[in-house]
């Protein structure tokens, strides 16, 4: 768990993924393509330490699936369904904000 929270404090906007995860790929668009955000983006499955720390997300989530996973402001955030509540809630560009990853 402590080398997903040191990662996850790397950056304003950190998302850890799986290479092949096409609800990976539709947070990272939407962050880039849509918001503007430059998210590191942390694929588990090129990691060597990927799956301990697929586990520790598994973990911090509480139930699956295990990614995406996103950290904004090094805090977590949740996956694609949390993000895409927020998103469409108008909840997740101010938090962006607050986090200093939207300059809008």
């Amino acid at each position: 768990m402590d080398r997903v929270m040191k990662l996850a404090s790397e950056r304003a906007v950190v998302v850890f993924t799986l290479s092949p995860c096409c609800m990976c790929h539709t947070v990272e668009r939407l962050f880039r393509d849509q918001l503007g955000v430059n998210a590191l983006v942390h694929e588990l499955d090129q990691d060597p330490r990927g799956k301990e720390m697929e586990r520790s997300l598994l973990k911090m989530l509480g139930r699956g699936p295990s990614v995406p996973v996103v950290f904004i402001g090094g805090k977590l955030v949740g996956g694609t369904n949390r993000i895409m509540s927020l998103h469409l809630g108008g909840e997740l560009v101010p938090m962006l904000k607050s986090a200093g990853a939207l300059w809008l």
